[in-house]
């Protein structure tokens, strides 16, 4: 393990192995398509379950963010796992397509509560010296996590889907108990008179700052969720069997795994923004190079591009929002920043496929390259407000 990460806390760890614990799980939504098959919901009546699970990522983090902000971050992540595990036992028994998506909006509004409040407790737990280390590291987990779920989703689907639930769901209900034994509710700034009456999300919205640097990263992550979107469609339409798409989603999974820690210890010493911008204009490059292959060689190419620019990148976004944040206000900035997440990859999941449907692949990665580096030079533009912000807090 690299120095870097060795002088994290406790908390840090706790929820690095937790989130890989509860990664390993991440098996429904994958195969959810599959299993709806098998229960014999195909066409139109697909699309309402798949919607229901994609809205639910965009309410779930603006509620995880008032709660954690609210009544602390432990309950918070509780009632997300416990209502995520339970969600997952209703949508496997679900007698039809209504009830399928009720529960799929459950699944995934209970589920991405969870991040905002992580979130939140690593801001309380570390410094802003070392809140890109940490994040880096759960990230790192969350990868770890989900690349060991592709090949045991793979084998447990070809035995029943049933065992995709139930391991799902006990990876949840297994975080949970972490959370209970091994977490402890941090003590938190109440702010002034005025801040603790405020419940909702006006203390983020009169952040002029916030409101410059949250739809840039969204610019970001919107390019960089084209590569879970766009990217079958590509190898799809170049004639190359799904086994293709396996194998970079493979060529990825080792790369983030095995150079995360170490690029992260390399290049902790430079200037995060500075860091994101590069790394940003790598993944958008890497994108772009997508509408160049014709082949196995040309999107393996294209998928190391753009891993090296998602290893470069690791846990810097999470911190400046975290550096942003007052400290009453660290959950909702985390809500901002996931919702802002979950609207990056919606819009890729219904702009990005209609634009490379109807406009032409070409258009879209055209435009991927121009957004991308286009938002990662504003985000660098940004740097010195940032960082001033950044060290006025500190002397605050």
């Amino acid at each position: 393990m690299p120095t870097t990460f060795r002088d994290l806390p406790p908390v840090v760890w706790t929820l690095f192995a937790g989130t890989i614990v509860n990664r390993l799980g991440y098996l429904v939504t994958p195969f959810l398509v599959f299993f709806l098959a098998s229960r014999g919901v195909t066409g139109s009546d697909t699309s309402y379950v798949l919607g229901a699970l994609g809205a639910g990522h965009l309410l779930g983090p603006a509620v995880g963010g008032v709660l954690a902000d609210r009544i602390g971050r432990r309950p918070t992540m509780l009632i997300g796992l416990i209502g995520a595990a339970a969600a997952q036992g209703a949508l496997f028994l679900a007698p039809g397509v209504w009830t399928m998506a009720a529960a799929a909006l459950l699944i995934s509004a209970a589920g991405s509560t969870v991040s905002p409040a992580a979130y939140a407790l690593l801001a309380d737990a570390v410094d802003s010296e070392r809140r890109r280390r940490a994040y880096a590291l759960f990230g790192w987990g969350v990868n770890i996590g989900t690349a060991a779920a592709g090949v045991l989703g793979g084998y447990l689907a070809a035995h029943g889907y049933w065992l995709l639930f139930v391991v799902d769901a006990g990876s949840m209900l297994l975080y949970a108990l972490v959370v209970t034994v091994r977490l402890k509710e941090p003590k938190r700034p109440s702010g002034s008179g005025r801040e603790k009456e405020e419940f909702g999300y006006g203390v983020v919205l009169r952040d002029r700052l916030a409101l410059l640097v949250l739809p840039l990263f969204g610019i970001q992550l919107f390019v960089y969720s084209l590569t879970e979107v766009a990217l079958p469609l590509a190898i799809h339409d170049s004639g190359l069997s799904p086994a293709v798409y396996g194998a970079m989603a493979a060529v990825n999974a080792v790369l983030v795994v095995a150079l995360q820690p170490f690029v992260t210890a390399w290049l902790a010493g430079l200037s995060q923004l500075a860091v994101q911008s590069a790394g940003s204009a790598l993944i958008a490059a890497g994108v772009a190079l997508t509408g160049l292959a014709d082949g196995v060689v040309g999107y393996t190419v294209s998928v190391v591009v753009w891993s090296l620019g998602e290893v470069v990148v690791a846990g810097i976004a999470a911190s400046v929002v975290a550096n942003l944040a007052p400290a009453h206000a660290r959950g909702r900035y985390q809500g901002a920043f996931g919702w802002t997440w979950g609207t990056a990859r919606f819009a890729a999941l219904t702009l990005g496929v209609t634009v490379y449907t109807s406009l032409g692949p070409a258009v879209l990665w055209w435009t991927a390259l121009a957004a991308g580096t286009a938002a990662a030079a504003a985000t660098l533009a940004l740097r010195a407000r940032i960082e001033h912000r950044t060290v006025h807090t500190l002397a605050a």
